[in-house]
């Protein structure tokens, strides 16, 4: 009779190596999770590795040594929640096209319910822009191919094709939502960032798309 040892010993090398690489690929994305409810609930500098280490199920030490430190957490954390690909954890579908500008308006709305981390979000960007903050360059390449994503969709949607006007929107437009962002923090009641953006966005197209007609 075959025992498990046995059965063990039957499968490929392969998938016997993998299995140690899919265990650390789901304590890093516990980790992740855990940083966006800790960071979320209590911010960024509230928010204790101690805690996120509890909630992913594992030792601070442990954490430590799959994200280095509390800022290479929350700058992981932050590509996590844009979808992409971080410490081994596979990227997520991305939102290509035309419904690429809805998407950014529910992500607006989604962001409402995560104080923590759009206030984690706020301080670290402003913090980035010092030198030598170690996270500068993901701020610099996030907004980079932020901006150019959008231009590219808003000529897609409009029709206009001046580099410029697209860039310069597109640089506009995400100026509204991160200053939305720091008012939203600091008087929640004052102001409806998804309305805002939108009617924001609404004006943007409308502007280009007159523009392009001319």
């Amino acid at each position: 009779m075959a025992t498990a040892h046995d059965d063990a010993r039957g499968r490929p090398a392969a998938e016997r190596a993998l299995r140690p690489q899919a265990r650390t690929t789901e304590r890093r994305e516990a980790v992740l999770k855990a940083a966006m409810n800790v960071f979320g609930a209590r911010g960024y500098n509230k928010g204790a590795l101690v805690e996120v280490a509890e909630q992913a199920g594992m030792t601070h030490a442990g954490v430590l040594h799959h994200f280095g430190s509390k800022e290479g957490l929350l700058v992981a954390m932050l590509k996590y929640r844009d979808g992409e690909e971080v410490a081994g954890v596979p990227a997520r579908a991305q939102t290509e096209g035309p419904a690429f500008l809805q998407h950014l308006v529910d992500t607006v709305e989604e962001n409402t319910r995560r104080r923590g981390v759009v206030q984690a979000y706020a301080v670290l960007s402003g913090e980035s822009v010092t030198d030598g903050h170690p996270a500068h360059e993901y701020f610099q390449a996030r907004l980079d191919v932020l901006r150019e994503k959008i231009a590219g969709v808003l000529g897609e949607v409009t029709g206009n094709t001046d580099p410029d006007d697209l860039a310069d929107s597109a640089s506009a437009l995400i100026a509204v939502m991160d200053g939305l962002q720091v008012q939203w923090l600091l008087n929640p009641d004052a102001v409806d960032m998804t309305r805002i953006v939108g009617r924001t966005l609404d004006e943007t197209v409308a502007r280009l798309r007159a523009r392009a007609s001319d």
